[in-house]
């Protein structure tokens, strides 16, 4: 891999190469993407998806959206932080090309903006009630009408390619989706491969799949452009390593904040879990005069975060090589110094906020309430694909907002839109549907 063709300012549909010395310096390509993410319905919809609380009435737990905006803030301190050191290391990406560390700042900022943009209602629950509905319940009639890909694209539904779907399919009037830069659109992918076949390995970028059988023409073209493609495997963008920092870094310490200031989690943990985070850049005198709770979690998130910030930054640059390679086999917060303390913080908030009653509960009701809705759309959808509809069917697919994909050219691509559109629903609008379903 090199770096030139890592930063491709290239969209779909682009007939003249895009020079970065030629863009307008106070609207570069890739602050582009992040308005356009910004703008987009998908994303918007973030603002009634449960990102560990569903249904939450307080105003300071977060939803997807608000994670997803602090995810982008760290993800930019990170890609700004690395493209300083690496334009020292790489002289003739600003001296030939005329690239600035602000771009990667501005890349990984907008994908990380748009890293949940695919994940369905109910957080990770979602993703398994979708992919149960496929694999064990009704949906499972379907599998002789499948391919083997097709199928498990279904029965391990992944909002990572999902939101690879919504960020890049071409429907009437929008081709290419929101014709972000491959640059960004690589750093989005943490996972360069299909569903099947599954290959089991120690790399990182084989944890999940990043794109479904619909996508697979243009995830070609993609990785092509990029100089993903090697001999032995399809190797994740370097960029990408900083976006899952990002993430890791965020949901690490900010779900464990939600914990503290709903009272599931004792205020006395904080200082005793973040302290080897923080006790470098801490004063004591000035937490001291901290008098409420919510004020000395923002003091000590914001020095946690930064902690782990320069740490990231550190392991990217000290593994540049391997990881250009496509030799890294780790997120970088695997390697951390603060690695401990991250898995004993993560293991206070599974057990406290995860796992407790009132999120398992409101989950069960998600999964209710995804399989209510999948049913009804697949069926309808089906129906209408071999017209075959009744009056029932089509009083459902009017439910289907005008411009939503529904029925396609082929049975695979027919039942993913109807799955699409049920990932694509807020939390609210779900549980809506499902209720004058029933």
């Amino acid at each position: 891999m090199n770096w030139e063709s890592l930063l491709s300012l290239k969209r779909h549909g682009d007939l003249t190469k895009r020079i970065r010395k030629e863009q307008d310096e106070t609207r570069l390509g890739f602050e582009v993407d992040y308005d356009r993410i910004v703008f987009s319905s998908s994303f918007r919809s973030l603002q009634d998806k449960t990102q560990v609380i569903p249904f939450s009435k307080t105003d300071f737990v977060h939803t997807r959206l608000t994670h997803s905006l602090e995810v982008s803030v760290v993800a930019r301190s990170l890609g700004r932080l690395a493209g300083t050191e690496l334009l020292k290391r790489h002289p003739h990406l600003r001296g030939v090309h005329g690239f600035q560390a602000n771009d990667f700042g501005a890349i990984v900022a907008a994908a990380a903006l748009a890293h949940d943009i695919g994940n369905p209602p109910f957080g990770h629950s979602g993703e398994k009630a979708i992919g149960h509905f496929f694999a064990e319940g009704k949906g499972k009639v379907y599998k002789s009408k499948l391919t083997p890909p097709e199928y498990e694209d279904l029965c391990s539904f992944e909002g990572n390619a999902n939101g690879f779907k919504i960020l890049t399919e071409s429907i009437e009037g929008t081709p290419g989706g929101l014709r972000l830069s491959y640059a960004t659109l690589g750093a989005y992918m943490k996972y360069p491969k299909p569903s099947l076949p599954i290959r089991p390995s120690s790399h990182v970028a084989d944890k999940k799949f990043g794109y479904f059988q619909s996508e697979n023409q243009f995830y070609n073209e993609l990785v092509n452009e990029l100089g993903l493609n090697t001999s032995k495997r399809t190797n994740r963008h370097p960029l990408a390593y900083l976006v899952e920092a990002a993430d890791d870094i965020c949901y690490t310490i900010i779900d464990f904040e939600d914990g503290i200031n709903l009272g599931w989690i004792p205020e006395d943990y904080a200082l005793e879990y973040l302290i080897k985070l923080v006790q470098d850049s801490m004063d004591t005198k000035k937490y001291a005069q901290l008098n409420f709770t919510s004020q000395r979690m923002s003091y000590l998130r914001a020095l946690a975060i930064n902690s782990l910030i320069q740490d990231a930054v550190r392991l990217f640059l000290a593994n540049e090589k391997e990881i250009m390679d496509g030799t890294f086999l780790h997120a970088l917060l695997d390697k951390s110094k603060y690695k401990a303390q991250m898995d004993d913080i993560i293991a206070i908030s599974v057990e406290k906020v995860y796992q407790s009653d009132e999120v398992l509960q409101k989950e069960i009701v998600g999964y209710k309430v995804i399989s209510t809705l999948l049913n009804a759309f697949t069926t309808a959808a089906v129906n209408a694909f071999n017209g075959q509809t009744n009056a029932y069917d089509v009083l459902v697919l009017r439910l289907v907002p005008e411009g939503v994909p529904m029925l396609d050219d082929s049975f695979y691509k027919t039942l993913l839109n109807a799955s699409c559109f049920v990932a694509s629903l807020s939390d609210g609008k779900a549980m809506e549907l499902a209720r004058k379903m029933k």
